[in-house]
């Protein structure tokens, strides 16, 4: 058994993933997990050239990232499992710091770093409350600041959060088995929300560590073409609506889950027309 599996879900990230996984230090109790969801650019063939020491999964089609994701989780060995990006750079110490930390905090089920765009900026999906109905509706209309969705002024001090992105996840293998890690009926976006959303109801923390970093080139893939933009504006708003009914539209009305539904609605119709 290993102490950490790291899972990098693979789509034809072909020029971007090598990247990434030079930043990873190389440990003996560590092992690389690549599940590669059908890609057509070569992948293979580069990154085992490269690394020949990593297991790479071929999942034959496009999985979306839960499952894809859960393929490499159900073939690793580690006692910690990290999610992490194809399109990230890891600074220095980074998994260390935060490995160490859920080894020396039994209750923390979860845990990410700072997560940095290429600006500079920080990527506030690595630090966010669970959605509801006002605090929704705040954020989708701009009003960022006023809405407790994402924070914008954030303590540089290592604390609890409600959700974290699965960018960079770092969770104990006990925590994830006992949700059965990623929910499947999401295929891109919200299972991370998800997934803390049910962690956190069995009793586990989720913990933010801003000491250490890692570089988001967010949105690589879905910037490859139109047709990908359309499908990441379908899949995001399929994805809130699905979160939604799971777990918030026991807690509210008739009239209040309509009105969620209709907004959520708008924001896909807006989301394609932008795409």
């Amino acid at each position: 058994m290993k102490k950490l599996s790291i899972i990098i879900l693979s789509y034809n990230s072909k020029h971007i993933i090598l990247d990434c996984l030079e930043s990873i230090p190389v440990r003996e109790d560590w092992e690389i997990i690549i599940p590669d969801n059908g890609s057509t650019d070569g992948s293979k063939d580069a990154i085992l050239k490269q690394f020949p020491k990593i297991t790479f999964i071929e999942n034959g089609k496009n999985l979306g990232f839960a499952a894809g994701n859960n393929m490499g989780i159900h073939k690793s060995t580690g006692e910690y499992i990290l999610l992490l990006n194809p399109d990230t750079v890891v600074q220095p110490d980074t998994i260390e710091t935060v490995l160490k930390y859920l080894e020396s905090h039994p209750k923390v089920g979860a845990a990410t770093c700072r997560v940095e765009l290429s600006n500079g900026t920080l990527d506030y999906s690595c630090h966010r409350n669970f959605p509801d109905p006002v605090n929704s509706f705040l954020h989708f209309i701009g009003l960022k600041k006023i809405s407790a969705y994402t924070n914008t002024n954030i303590p540089n001090i290592i604390h609890e959060i409600d959700s974290l992105t699965g960018a960079f996840a770092l969770i104990r293998r006990t925590a994830g088995d006992q949700v059965n890690w990623l929910d499947e009926d999401y295929f891109y976006n919200a299972e991370d929300i998800d997934f803390c959303y049910k962690i956190k109801e069995r009793g586990w923390q989720v913990m933010y560590i801003p000491q250490v970093k890692i570089i988001h080139y967010k949105g690589y893939a879905s910037k490859a073409s139109r047709e990908s933009k359309k499908r990441w504006a379908v899949h995001s708003t399929d994805a809130m609506k699905l979160f939604y009914q799971k777990h918030l539209a026991k807690k509210y009305p008739f009239i209040v889950n309509w009105i969620v539904y209709l907004g959520i609605w708008i924001v896909k119709i807006m989301r394609i027309i932008r795409a």
